[in-house]
């Protein structure tokens, strides 16, 4: 009797630091599982082995950082019958879409000895600006749970339950005191989607944002408390925004409006 076909998975990198994709082979007591219920067709970081697509899932790494990216995704794109981005920089630019406020050509100049060989784009992306994606699951890394989580809702059919919420109702839930409130620590957790486990205040230390905007941000409002309550500047905001998830709208414009405002 003929075996079942099982689902094929390819795992893309583009403009990133590789974090994020190897949070697939930091499952161990999962990993078999998933490689049993899967065949992993294409991921160059774990495999020479390549089988060729369509493939039933993608997950994609990375920005949009290069006119061959841009190329690429388009492949990748029709080779998948779904695509889902993993992380910041696949679906908010990264750290990388800090370039994006300043003048890529003034880099280039001063860093390459011969910066007309450089092919590069003005701007660094996210997936989601160029293709259709099926799922963005977020995070600086992603949350090799919440990954295990989104492969097993496409392989059933389902959509994936990935909270919205922000990390102040981890941090409830765990029991940890407002480091905002109590020490008076600049924290991006009210305006951040949840999925670290409140890590940095479990520490006594301020969300850095790594997880991006959270599902209805009021970003204008913790702007407003902290200058008023913890005495933080524009210039201090806009670094603040302008982190893992830069390009994401929600923080972009927050950035944006402080350093107009500076200026």
């Amino acid at each position: 009797m003929a075996q079942p076909r099982k689902p094929k998975l390819a795992v893309w990198k583009f403009a990133s630091c590789d974090g994020c994709q190897l949070s697939l082979l930091d499952c161990e007591d999962e990993l078999l599982a998933v490689a049993d219920a899967i065949q992993i067709a294409y991921f160059p970081e774990a495999t020479r082995a390549e089988v060729r697509g369509p493939y039933d899932l993608s997950l994609v790494e990375g920005s949009i950082t290069t006119p061959h990216d841009a190329e690429r995704i388009q492949q990748v794109r029709k080779a998948s019958r779904f695509l889902v981005t993993i992380g910041a920089c696949a679906t908010a630019g990264g750290i990388q879409a800090l370039r994006n406020f300043q003048d890529v050509d003034a880099f280039l100049q001063v860093v390459y000895a011969h910066p007309e060989y450089i092919q590069t784009l003005a701007h660094s992306t996210p997936i989601a600006e160029h293709v259709p994606v099926d799922f963005e699951l977020r995070g600086c890394p992603i949350n090799k749970g919440q990954l295990l989580e989104v492969i097993g809702a496409f392989l059933n059919g389902r959509p994936p339950n990935i909270p919205g919420y922000s990390v102040c109702v981890e941090c409830k839930r765990l029991g940890n005191v407002c480091v905002m409130v109590a020490h008076g620590t600049p924290c991006l957790g009210p305006v951040t989607q949840a999925g670290c486990g409140a890590l940095c205040p479990a520490y006594h230390r301020g969300c850095y944002g790594c997880f991006g905007p959270q599902e209805s941000p009021n970003t204008a409002s913790l702007s407003g408390w902290w200058m008023e309550h913890l005495g933080v500047d524009r210039p201090e905001l806009v670094r603040a925004f302008r982190s893992f998830n830069a390009h994401a709208e929600p923080f972009r414009k927050e950035s944006e409006a402080h350093a107009q405002a500076h200026t």
